[in-house]
């Protein structure tokens, strides 16, 4: 009989397979050096300035992306709350 917690004999899902998460790292590490690439061949002078660096918006994106991920871990640790917290 197949155990629920025993990851070894039960199927994993999709997205636990390692396959699958090299396959996803591989695809998004290809659209990540993709989306740079036109800038190689497009001339720009840029708003401000620093927008006209090469890969702005590439780095503009991870860093948004970033904070992000910092501000969601922070109101994650403001609003957490017990974990018998509406049983009382």
């Amino acid at each position: 009989m197949h155990e629920k917690g025993n990851d070894t004999e039960r199927e994993k899902a999709f997205l636990e397979r390692s396959k699958t998460i090299r396959f996803l790292g591989v695809l998004l590490s290809f659209l990540c050096i993709a989306s740079i690439i036109p800038e190689l061949f497009v001339s720009r002078s840029g708003y401000f300035g620093i927008d006209g660096m090469f890969g702005f918006y590439a780095i503009l994106g991870f860093i948004s992306c970033v904070v992000l991920v910092l501000l969601g871990k922070l109101c994650g640790l403001i609003l957490k709350r017990r974990e018998d917290y509406y049983q009382e």
